[in-house]
């Protein structure tokens, strides 16, 4: 995306756009959904708010911009706020991909009415599918480590959370890496993205 600063500013504009929407959905639906469940740390934050800037993490928009894939600044939460700890963490951090893919279909029936509205939307369709998936990998820091740790059987779910905290990280940046001119976490998550996509965007190419 970086790559159209240049040679092509108004599609950077869009695709800048699409990012900043995707992160703000992302972490508004975490923000709101902690809200929602007892929690009132994220909103005193002034999180639950679909101001961009409350919402970018350095890294993970750097990510975005290069690769298309990333993360939001964390959703601080106070787990002794919610009334079933694990189970409710798991319900918070699903919702920011779930918002996600919301966004993403709701996008995708505009263009089935009008294809005017494809060239500006499927850079915001393509980014929170992306988004949506990459995060829910369930390793910690992603959402999707809060997820598995959250649905596991509770005599696992402290085990497999210990583990994911001490080298979830570092999983994580070994998937990233490309070693082999490939990273291992497109190879991973892009059949999963195309898939989603073909079902949004029939006949469209993918990614």
């Amino acid at each position: 995306m970086i790559n159209y600063l240049f040679t092509d500013p108004f599609s950077f504009a869009i695709w800048a756009a699409a990012l900043l929407m995707a992160v703000t959905v992302h972490e508004f639906a975490h923000a709101w959904m902690a809200d929602r469940l007892g929690d009132p740390t994220a909103r005193l934050a002034g999180r639950v708010t679909f101001n961009p800037l409350a919402h970018l993490d350095p890294i993970g928009t750097l990510m975005l911009l290069l690769f298309r894939f990333g993360w939001g600044k964390p959703v601080p939460i106070d787990p002794f706020n919610l009334r079933n700890p694990r189970r409710d963490a798991a319900i918070i951090s699903l919702a920011g991909p779930a918002a996600n893919l919301i966004l993403a279909t709701i996008l995708s029936i505009f263009i089935r009415f009008s294809h005017l509205f494809e060239t500006i939307f499927l850079p915001f369709i393509f980014l929170s599918v992306m988004l949506a998936i990459f995060n829910l990998i369930p390793i910690h820091p992603l959402d999707g480590g809060k997820v598995l740790v959250g649905f596991l059987p509770r005599e696992h779910a402290y085990k497999v959370d210990e583990i994911l905290r001490q080298y979830g990280f570092i999983i994580l940046i070994f998937l990233i890496f490309p070693f082999f001119g490939v990273s291992p976490i497109i190879a991973i998550i892009l059949p999963i993205i195309n898939l989603i996509l073909s079902i949004l965007l029939p006949g469209t190419p993918l990614v």
